[in-house]
């Protein structure tokens, strides 16, 4: 069998994709290799997958941003989704997750595939259920083994790039549920899925009890496991409780199984979490894990602002991101509400885009300094097509200008004349010929 990229790496081969990533993200090769091997870093690359602007996720690198996409029952058609995904993709998603479960769901994540430049993740057991009730039995619960693995393989051939697979829910970590009074009890789509499947057919999670067997199709097409948290908290009443941290600790078992043969791992983290334990989640998952990169999902720190979760998200977000986690799936502000639109998409990435950004100046990410101080210089001389170029969404920033009726000023229409700028711009010149006459 051909070696995966992590195997590779350890044996001292450096391989191209690794100098052009590095290259992308402008850190050495040899700090990229080393984050790979220790396990810090993940470099997603199906071997069947062509990417035209591939990433590292973990520490050291920017933080990076996922948008999900995908279609469902009621909305089943797949050219929504491409654009969607041209959206996202404009917007700067780094990453995209399909997370079909409506149409012909094999050729949506194939189209995907086809136009996604980026990598692609996906959720399998998401259409191993759906087949399960719609083609094939009548039940989730009726699922075979052999067709949740089936699903994966389909998924890897096509080359999905990395793989949210929900192997920490065992018997333990279900015992740990059922003794617990959760308000939401589990709101993870394929963690539902995994714990009716046990409950009803009084089995181990098939991924958990299997895991040799995943590991070998991840190794077989080099495909980076997203270890999901399918008991992660759904509203804030819930977060770090124990069924959650049971699971963490699950996970990190499997980290070092998937490490030993050669597969790359990043964890799935929550969800909804009050701000003032996010950190903590954070520094929890890096010592459970290993180090291993987290991947966020938000987090949202209040559950009542529907229609505004990706401020919620991204509130959560940056705070998780200053604190280590280094991937943030973005949340839109149809979240808990629908399926989102094109316009939802580009919101969701705007917001999860600033998160990031913010968390890179503090963690001292190189380059990210450089775009604040050039946005400050740009101000200060009140140039306003740099500002415009300089900005995270130049589309809106270039209509608000145009808007308010100043494309021709210098100033803008909120201060006019009485712009701090200008004032502070004629003072400074007053100040300098004084001291210009003095000397």
């Amino acid at each position: 069998m051909e070696l995966t990229l992590k195997e590779r790496l350890r044996r001292g081969e450096i391989p191209e994709e690794i100098h052009r990533v590095a290259e992308l993200e402008g850190i050495a090769p040899e700090e990229l290799v080393r984050g790979v091997v220790e396990g810090r870093i993940v470099v997603p690359w199906n071997r069947r997958a062509r990417l035209d602007r591939p990433c590292a996720i973990g520490s050291g690198v920017r933080t990076k941003i996922n948008a999900n996409l995908g279609t469902s029952k009621d909305a089943p058609d797949p050219e929504k989704e491409l654009e969607k995904l041209r959206v996202a993709l404009v917007a700067g998603a780094d990453t995209v997750m399909d997370l079909s479960t409506g149409g012909p769901i094999d050729e949506v994540r194939r189209l995907i595939r086809e136009h996604c430049p980026v990598p692609l993740g996906t959720v399998p057991i998401y259409q191993a259920a759906v087949e399960a009730v719609e083609h094939k039995h009548k039940s989730i619960v009726e699922m075979t083994v052999e067709e949740m693995f089936s699903a994966v393989l389909r998924h890897a051939e096509d080359g999905v790039d990395f793989m949210t697979i929900h192997c920490g829910i065992n018997r333990e970590v279900l015992n740990r549920l059922e003794r617990k009074e959760r308000v939401l009890g589990v709101v993870s789509r394929g963690g539902s899925f995994i714990v009716e499947w046990m409950i009803y057919n009084q089995r181990e999670n098939p991924f958990y009890q299997y895991f040799d067997r995943l590991l070998e199709i991840a190794r077989e097409y080099d495909i980076t496991l997203s270890l999901g948290d399918g008991i992660r908290p759904g509203c804030l009443a819930d977060a770090t409780d124990g069924p959650q941290i049971q699971e963490l600790i699950i996970l990190g078992e499997l980290t070092q199984r998937a490490w030993e043969a050669g597969v790359q791992v990043m964890i799935e983290g929550p969800g909804h979490v009050p701000l003032d334990q996010i950190e903590a989640n954070v520094k929890l998952e890096k010592r459970l894990c290993h180090g291993a990169p987290f991947y966020v999902l938000g987090p949202l720190p209040t559950d009542i602002a529907p229609g505004y979760d990706h401020i919620v998200g991204a509130i959560g977000g940056a705070l998780a991101a200053a604190a280590g986690a280094d991937f943030l799936c973005y949340v839109t502000p149809a979240e808990h509400l629908r399926l989102p639109t094109v316009e939802d998409v580009r919101e969701g990435v705007i917001a999860a885009k600033i998160a990031a950004h913010v968390a890179d100046l503090v963690k001292g990410i190189p380059g990210a300094w450089d775009k604040d101080l050039a946005m400050a210089r740009a101000r200060a001389a009140l140039d306003w097509e740099a500002q415009i170029r300089l900005s995270l969404d130049p589309e809106k920033a270039r209509r608000y200008r145009m808007e308010g009726g100043a494309s021709k000023s210098k100033a803008c229409t909120m201060c006019g004349e009485y712009c701090a700028i200008k004032v502070f711009s004629r003072a400074r010149k007053i100040l300098r010929g004084t001291a210009g006459e003095s000397s």
